[in-house]
């Protein structure tokens, strides 16, 4: 029943995609020609519609658009649409360049491709909401069968309920150790052993199984798969060895042989390492050019407080643990311990205009040139010296994996209020996040954060 309301669902979706793209293209048209009498030009641009319209919806059909997104953040559902409606785009003005087909106007095509994507993503966060509420009071449920009553099946019951506004209900358990007490957590007995599994599917609404079994019970698993498939339910398996991942897992494929890849990072990608490249360049640029004026005015600053060079420079540890210079405008007197010791606060080497620069964040400005350079960019991990890197290794878990993306001028941790004196360990914790979901709506994201509560660093000295 829930594919059927799922299938339906989707072509309600398709059609308004389509109606919104259509209004859109006309609603173009107008901003540009107005409403005047149709001449023989503007018969080629009401026929354009005919294929450029259905040409977007196959693109989007493709790229999975119309996928269930009931689980799915709505951040990651919007970069899928707009990487769809990109490519759509890119589409349409490469056979209009290749048919020679010159006489459509670039305003009214880029008009249609902005006016469109506003418009659809608008409508799938009315769509979104409308849902999540009707989810949450019980309607458009999911009803899961979770086989295993043990820690892992009890955990994801629990995260499944809380989240009300995603429509699972859990109709219980099922374990071959009836004594198991830890599912009555959420009022789910344990219905009966495994062997029940094919009466349960035929005789309740099942749209899902769940399965949380030890591995101990790894020859259980082809049956109770089989058994599923059968009656035609969708199956999914929580490895027993979940918790014992450093990372959020991803299964991978090599020449149809399933590999799991422990920690799934989205910049691995080459298009992801392209778009955010591109973007530290578009971001770094605009910053220099904006804060130029402020800058020379630091640098004057500096030359009177004290005697030195403008800049300071660092060694830092950066992607792939490589080292790199990091510059920032010189807030302390010359010293010799530089890239050993820690900033205090009665620090006596700190300048009256350093302490100012600092506090404001405005030190590290020079830093959108390294990420100009391609040592740095705007959103990561912030980089350490290497002589603190070598004690970190050692004494925090998972530090070094920070370094497998760039380091960030702010990052996820810094405008949480992790910066300066405070934990490595949340620091890293919040890293590690950034990393393993990382998008560009989050960078976005991290950079307004900065620029609302980040410039002000209560933790520097």
């Amino acid at each position: 029943m829930l594919k059927k309301y799922q299938r339906f669902f989707n072509l309600i979706m398709f059609a308004l995609d389509g109606f919104i793209l259509i209004l859109s293209y006309f609603a173009a048209y107008v901003f540009k020609w107005g409403f005047y009498p149709i001449s023989q030009m503007d018969y080629l641009y009401l026929k354009a519609p005919l294929w450029m319209i259905p040409l977007v919806l196959m693109v989007y059909f493709f790229m999975e658009v119309y996928s269930p997104m009931r689980s799915r953040m709505f951040r990651k559902e919007m970069l899928l649409i707009i990487r769809s409606h990109a490519i759509g785009m890119v589409l349409i003005y490469g056979l209009l360049y290749l048919t020679k087909m010159y006489i459509y106007s670039r305003v009214v095509l880029f008009t249609f491709g902005v006016v469109s994507i506003v418009l659809i993503l608008l409508e799938r966060f009315i769509m979104r909401r409308a849902l999540r509420y009707l989810r949450s009071i019980g309607y458009n449920q999911k009803h899961l069968l979770v086989v295993g009553a043990g820690t892992v099946g009890v955990e994801f019951a629990q995260k499944a309920m809380s989240h009300k506004e995603f429509g699972y209900n859990v109709l219980g358990f099922l374990d071959d150790d009836r004594d198991k007490k830890g599912s009555e957590v959420l009022n789910r007995k344990v219905l009966g052993d495994c062997s029940i599994l094919p009466d349960l599917l035929a005789s309740k609404t099942v749209d899902e199984v769940i399965v949380a079994l030890p591995l101990s019970a790894y020859q259980k698993y082809h049956d109770i798969v089989d058994i599923c498939e059968k009656a035609g339910v969708r199956v999914r398996i929580i490895p027993d060895y979940f918790d014992y991942l450093p990372g959020r897992p991803k299964v991978e494929e090599f020449d149809e042989i399933p590999l799991l890849n422990i920690r799934h990072v989205p910049l691995d990608d080459p298009f992801n390492r392209f778009v955010k490249r591109l973007f530290d360049i578009l971001v770094s640029l605009t910053a220099i050019i904006i804060s130029l004026p402020l800058m020379v005015i630091i640098t004057f600053g500096v030359i009177l407080s004290s005697r030195g060079p403008i800049f300071f420079k660092q060694e830092r540890v950066g992607l792939n643990n490589r080292r790199f210079n990091m510059y920032k405008f010189r807030s302390m007197r010359v010293a010799d311990n530089a890239d050993t010791g820690w900033t205090t606060a009665d620090d006596p080497r700190k300048t009256w205009f350093g302490i100012l620069i600092r506090k404001t964040s405005l030190d590290e400005l020079p830093q959108f040139f390294n990420v100009l350079l391609g040592d740095m960019s705007v959103v990561g991990p912030r980089p350490e010296r290497p002589f603190f890197v070598e004690q970190f290794r050692e004494q925090v878990p998972k530090y070094m994996v920070k370094h497998q993306v760039k380091p960030g001028i702010t990052g996820w941790a810094q405008v949480n209020g992790w910066r300066g004196d405070t934990s490595i360990e949340k620091r890293i914790e919040f890293d590690i996040y950034y990393i393993e979901n990382w998008d560009l709506l989050f960078d976005i994201k991290i950079m307004l954060l900065t620029v609302v509560k980040g410039l002000i660093n209560k933790n520097a000295y």
